[in-house]
């Protein structure tokens, strides 16, 4: 559950990929922090410790993200007040949760110790190693959720229509994370981002209407734009206008 509302809150307070927080205070700001200014030359300077602050749990199945979610929500009542459904709802549901983490951190400790023939004592070293490939799991899968949809070298590559400028590239990470469906999660996360709710997961959609379908029906809402706005165009509306424009030259060339 704090999962589910944790992400509709990051939905709800950011809208545009490179503007973080447009509209309140986003959990997963954090993420961000690190390469936010790569418009820049210095921005690079601290984006190799992503993957750290990924590794030290700071994505959203992380146990300090779990900590700052669970610090801010729910949000405070009246003059500062605990919110009401705190001891009623959110508190027995945490612990219920932690219980159940806890118990399967207990089944990964007997097996490294009993299972593989050592004192219960010696079940520390296999906990330690299956957190270390969770981590790094996780890690990964987050970078390029998170961090590639979120960054502005990401989207300005996008707009240049890498699909026939680097095909190769295209089809290599399709492969690598199970097929097209699943990489227009990467290529369309601004689309997702205008409306989760109902357009929801790109791989969802493409396991059945197929990837192609999708692939084009995201270039037409954004050949038609995100928003209707009288406000100035942002750089990420720009990338979204140029992409289409070249994705669309280049089909009508074929």
């Amino acid at each position: 559950m704090d999962v589910i509302m944790e992400h509709n809150r990051h939905h709800n307070s950011t809208f545009d990929l490179l503007n973080h927080g447009e509209f309140g205070w986003d959990p997963a700001n954090w993420l961000y922090t690190l390469q936010e200014w790569t418009f820049e030359w210095y921005g690079w300077l601290t984006v190799p410790l992503v993957p750290f602050w990924h590794f030290v749990g700071a994505n959203d199945t992380g146990s300090i993200f779990a900590l700052l979610w669970w610090s801010q929500f729910p949000d405070a009542g009246a003059g500062g007040k605990c919110d009401k459904a705190f001891y009623k709802k959110w508190l027995p549901l945490r612990l219920k949760h932690n219980a159940f983490v806890l118990s399967c951190w207990a089944c990964i400790w007997l097996l490294g110790s009993y299972g593989l023939g050592r004192p219960l004592s010696e079940g520390w070293r296999f906990v330690c190693l299956v957190s270390c490939f969770i981590r790094i799991g996780f890690a990964l899968g987050w970078i390029f959720l998170a961090n590639f949809n979120h960054s502005h070298w990401w989207n300005e590559f996008l707009a240049t229509d890498p699909d026939r400028t680097w095909p190769k590239l295209h089809s290599t990470m399709a492969f690598l994370l199970g097929g097209r469906h699943r990489w227009n999660e990467m290529l369309f996360h601004d689309v997702h981002h205008m409306c989760p709710g109902r357009i929801g997961a790109m791989s969802q959609r493409g396991r059945f209407h197929g990837w192609e379908k999708v692939h084009d029906a995201c270039v037409e809402i954004l050949s038609r734009g995100l928003w209707i706005s009288d406000d100035s165009e942002t750089i990420m509306e720009k990338h979204q206008k140029k992409r289409s424009l070249v994705i669309k030259s280049g089909s009508a060339s074929k």
